[in-house]
């Protein structure tokens, strides 16, 4: 597996399709595509045949979203080299810290990777969520 960071122009075709199976197979449909996203760096994960199997994008103002994983990649690692791509994308543009917002159910995933919870729990659509940060 491999991971590419690219602008929007040229992760649309690859990280869209995966965003909408995701979003729409999770109940989050409205949230796939937005005015955001030719301003976000945005990563891309491979699998071994060069199939685009996730994606994930980093906000001008160093957050991180839209994490996606096709269902059958999921728990093999993935979402993981996405986080560590735009981690390292964060400090080359050189920021001081990450933040994201977790569903609760990935809070555990997120602390693993170095993030902190921020402030209360909160409902987010039909998800609870908290607000995390890394610094960098």
């Amino acid at each position: 597996m491999r991971v590419e960071i690219m602008t929007w122009e040229k992760a649309q075709p690859l990280a869209a399709p995966i965003r909408f199976a995701i979003f729409f197979e999770t109940d989050a449909p409205g949230i796939e595509l937005d005015a955001t996203d030719p301003q976000c760096a945005h990563a891309v994960a491979y699998d071994e045949n060069g199939k685009p199997v996730g994606t994930a994008r980093l906000q001008p103002d160093g957050h991180i979203g839209h994490l996606a994983v096709l269902r059958e990649w999921r728990r093999l690692g993935v979402g993981a080299a996405l986080v560590e791509a735009l981690v390292a994308e964060a400090l080359a543009r050189g920021f001081k810290s990450v933040s994201l917002t977790a569903p609760l159910q990935a809070a555990e995933f997120y602390r693993e990777r170095g993030f902190a919870g921020e402030g209360k729990v909160f409902k987010e659509g039909a998800a609870l969520s908290q607000k995390m940060r890394k610094d960098l």
